[in-house]
């Protein structure tokens, strides 16, 4: 049974930012007791799929009802390390093809993973079935830092896939390295035609942009189809970028953030011939999550960008002209959450997951 938050939550604008005019949402509570749940997505017929972080793929009904799905793959569940995003393909209804990314553990160290499956049901069990790792990328490495990795799919049913440099900042100019790099995959794990650096011994086939740090946020712009991402900085620095093909964002050659003991990161904020971001948050919000407004039941945020906080404890929306941030506001900040995923379901609702222990997936009806 949905459980529904009776209060109402206030939008506070961000410092230095214009206040808007003050809007309101009841949150209502489809699920609860998520074990730090890292991504929602929907299933065509109804419900839900969440990832949580230790590996446990759950599909989640509208009543709340929660069933855990057997078959996923061994993950490396330390740090930011673990199951991390799922998508359901475009051609879900004709062969229930899900994909999911994880770290994955090696010899050689941890490094971020593409999985894909199809969803089998038995009655009320589920279960992956024809599971295959499809594409291991070579950012391995020690430790639980920055895998990444946000998945999503473009108009031709090629996967963009987002891989963190794991805290080894100098390896997101390797062009060698997948770390710190947007690649972009066919549905099954191959260079998607069209890659920029098809051909060149330099790179690895699958990149389609590098330079950058540690990308937890993708999504496909609903007007114009490109890809755009959002990545955390180290102190300040967290940027929203629209990765084009063959560029090279700068990590760590340039940043707007500074290393956590206060030095200063690289040469500074801009160099010829690598990319700047469309916007920066300084101090660091610790994104994780987005989503582009589109549906008609929130008529004053269509078009609006919308970013989950996890530092910060609250939903960034970021009114954009084109490409240009014109104006944010902080969401949800009474809810004293981490918000670690934000998604528009296929209902028109939008929805939240909330990064803890007791992780919650919230849908925001509007007022």
């Amino acid at each position: 049974m949905v459980l529904a938050i009776v209060a109402l939550l206030g939008f506070v604008a961000a410092p230095g930012q214009n206040a808007q005019a003050q809007s309101a949402v009841t949150l209502e509570t489809v699920a609860s007791g998520l074990s730090y749940p890292w991504s929602v997505a929907f299933l065509p017929g109804g419900g839900y799929l969440v990832t949580e972080r230790d590996g446990v793929l759950k599909v989640v009904k509208e009543d709340g009802g929660q069933h855990i799905v057997r078959g996923t793959p061994e993950v490396f569940a330390q740090g930011q390390g673990g199951l991390l995003d799922v998508a359901v393909s475009p051609t879900f209804d004709a062969d229930q093809t899900i994909f999911m990314s994880f770290s994955q553990g090696s010899p050689e160290g941890a490094g971020t993973s593409l999985y894909k499956a199809i969803l089998g049901q038995a009655g009320p069990e589920y279960e992956l079935v024809e599971g295959e790792t499809i594409f291991r990328g070579n950012n391995r490495g020690y430790g639980g830092r920055h895998f990444g990795s946000r998945l999503a799919f473009d108009a031709d049913g090629n996967l963009f896939m987002t891989l963190g440099d794991r805290g080894e900042a100098p390896r997101a100019q390797d062009s060698s390295d997948h770390s710190g790099s947007v690649l972009r995959l066919t549905s099954d794990g191959a260079p998607a035609p069209g890659n920029p650096f098809a051909g060149n011994s330099d790179y690895q086939p699958e990149i389609w942009s590098i330079g950058h740090r540690n990308p937890q946020s993708a999504a496909i712009h609903p007007e114009t189809g490109v890809l755009w991402t959002v990545e955390h900085g180290a102190r300040g620095g967290d940027e929203i970028n629209i990765p084009q093909a063959g560029k090279n964002y700068g990590w760590p050659i340039i940043s707007y953030g500074r290393h956590y003991s206060g030095g200063k990161i690289g040469e500074g904020t801009e160099k010829a011939g690598l990319e700047q971001p469309i916007h920066y948050w300084d101090p660091s919000i610790a994104p994780s999550g987005m989503a582009f407004v589109t549906s008609d039941k929130y008529p004053d945020w269509n078009g609006a960008l919308l970013v989950g906080a996890l530092r910060g404890q609250h939903l960034a929306k970021l009114t954009l002209d084109g490409a240009r941030v014109v104006n944010e506001e902080q969401l949800l900040q009474d809810l004293g959450e981490r918000i670690r995923d934000v998604r528009q379901g296929p209902d028109g609702f939008l929805y939240v997951l909330t990064d803890s222990d007791d992780g919650k997936l919230i849908r925001l009806q509007p007022k």
